[in-house]
C-alpha cells in the first residue's frame, strides 16, 4: 500500500518490536493513555534537546484501543513545584499513511513546507517553560492501523489527550496542567480535544486552546462537489484533501458506502492514498477533476461527513484563541468567519487575532497574542 517501501519496512519493524517488547495484554491495551515505550532522542532532534519519542495506546472513534506514536519535549533544568505545564501541539496535514506524521520519526517522511515553522513554534514553547507533546495521529506514526481518519474529530481528540496521559506516565516531572494547540488540521484537532477533554480526561487540569488557521466547516462545502463541479473549483489542493477525507471516512466508517460515489479511477486513487504522504497524494491527484473521481454528488454523504468531521461550536469550558489569516487560501476566510460566528452565537469564550499571511503563518503580532494568551490561562500554578 505504501509507495515508499523503505518507510513501510521501518514502520512495520518498529511496530512489531514495540508491541512485543511492551508485552501488553488486551486488558492493559484497552486503557487510554497507557504508555507502550519511551525513547530518549539525541540532541538536535526536531532542533531541541530533551526530546523523546513516545508510543502509547489511544482509542479510535469506536472506542477500540489502537497503538499510536508521537514526540515529547521537556525544558532543561528543574521543573516548577507543580511540574512542567504541558502544551499538546497538533500538527498540520501530512498525509494518510504510516510514517507520515513525522513526530516520532521525522526522517521517515518528506518534510512538508510547514514542518520547519511548526518545529520553530515548538522550540519557542519549550523555551518559555512548557513541556510539549505532539502526536503523529492515528495511522500516521509507527503503526499501520489503516488509512488515517483525516479530520475525524473523535480520533484527533483522543490522539492528543491520550498522548498527554502517556507523556505524564513517561516523565513524572510533567504536571497535569495542559493546553491544546495546533495549526490547520492541528487546529481542528486541538479544538476537538478541547471539547472532549472534560468528559474523556477529567483527571487532567485543562486551561485552554490556541488554534492557528484551524480547518473548519469543510463538511458544509463537500456535499456540493460532484462530477459536474467546474474544474476551477476542483484544484489539485482541493482534490488531494477530498481524496484524503474519503480514504479516512471509508476506513473509519465502513458502513458508509464511499465506494459507490467513486469512479473506478477514483477508487484506485483513494485506495492508494490510504498509504501515502501528502506529497504523494498531491502528485497522484495533480490535473484531476471531480469528474475523474466521482460518479455522483457527495450530497448523500452529508450526514456521515457531519458526524465524522464537524467541529462542535458549543460546550467548551475553557478559553479559545483563534489566530486566523484573512488571506488564507487553503482554509478560505469565509470558513474562518463561519467558525467565529458560530462560536459567538453560542457564547463560546473566544479571542480572535487576525493576520494577512499565508495559511498557517504567524505574524509577530499573532505570536505575541499567543504568548499573552498562554500567560493568562496559565497564570495559576501548574498542578501535579
Amino acid at each position: 500500500m505504501l509507495k515508499n517501501p523503505i518507510r513501510a519496512t521501518v514502520v512495520a519493524a518498529m511496530a512489531a518490536s514495540a508491541l512485543v517488547a511492551a508485552g501488553f495484554t488486551p486488558a492493559a491495551a484497552a486503557t487510554p493513555g497507557t504508555l507502550i515505550s519511551v525513547q530518549a532522542e539525541p540532541a538536535g532532534w526536531h532542533g531541541l534537546t530533551g526530546g523523546s519519542s513516545v508510543e502509547y495506546w489511544m482509542t479510535d472513534s469506536s472506542g477500540v484501543a489502537r497503538p499510536a506514536s508521537g514526540a515529547m519535549f521537556v525544558p532543561e533544568g528543574d521543573a516548577p513545584a507543580g511540574g512542567w505545564p504541558i502544551v499538546a501541539y497538533a500538527h498540520g496535514t501530512s498525509g494518510s499513511g504510516p510514517g507520515c506524521g513525522g513526530q516520532a520519526d521525522p526522517e521517515l517522511a518528506p518534510l512538508p513546507a510547514h514542518r520547519a515553522a511548526e518545529d520553530r513554534l515548538i522550540q519557542r514553547l519549550v523555551g518559555q517553560g512548557y513541556a510539549v507533546v505532539t502526536p503523529d495521529y492515528l495511522g500516521l506514526g509507527r503503526f499501520d492501523t489503516g488509512a488515517h481518519p483525516y479530520l475525524e474529530v473523535r480520533s484527533e481528540a483522543t490522539s492528543v489527550i491520550d498522548l498527554v496521559r502517556a507523556a505524564r506516565a513517561a516523565d513524572p516531572a510533567l504536571s497535569r496542567t495542559w493546553t491544546a494547540a495546533g495549526t490547520s488540521q492541528g487546529g481542528h484537532a486541538a479544538l476537538s480535544a478541547a471539547h472532549l477533554q472534560a468528559e474523556y480526561a477529567p483527571e487532567l487540569d485543562f486551561r485552554g486552546t490556541f488554534a492557528i488557521d484551524a480547518a473548519s466547516d469543510v463538511e458544509k462545502v463537500l456535499p456540493f462537489l460532484g462530477p459536474d463541479t467546474p474544474p476551477l473549483l476542483s484544484s489539485a489542493g482541493t482534490t488531494s484533501f477530498l481524496v484524503s477525507i474519503l480514504a479516512g471516512l471509508r476506513n473509519a466508517r465502513p458502513e458508509v458506502d464511499v465506494n459507490s460515489y467513486l469512479t473506478e479511477r477514483g477508487r484506485a486513487i483513494v485506495d492508494a492514498a490510504g498509504g501515502q504522504c501528502l506529497d504523494e497524494i498531491f502528485a497522484a491527484t495533480g490535473g484531476l477533476t471531480s469528474a475523474d473521481l466521482l460518479t455522483r454528488p457527495l450530497a448523500g454523504l452529508r450526514g456521515a461527513l457531519d458526524a465524522y468531521m464537524m467541529l462542535p461550536t458549543s460546550g467548551y469550558d475553557a478559553p479559545i484563541l483563534l489566530s486566523m489569516n484573512a488571506t488564507d487560501t487553503v482554509v478560505p476566510s469565509p470558513l474562518h468567519a463561519a467558525l467565529v460566528a458560530q462560536f459567538a452565537a453560542n457564547g463560546v469564550d473566544q479571542q480572535v487575532v487576525l493576520g494577512t499571511g499565508t495559511h498557517g503563518s504567524v505574524s509577530p503580532e499573532q505570536l505575541a497574542a499567543i504568548g499573552a494568551f498562554l500567560d493568562r490561562v496559565n497564570a495559576a500554578p501548574p498542578q501535579r
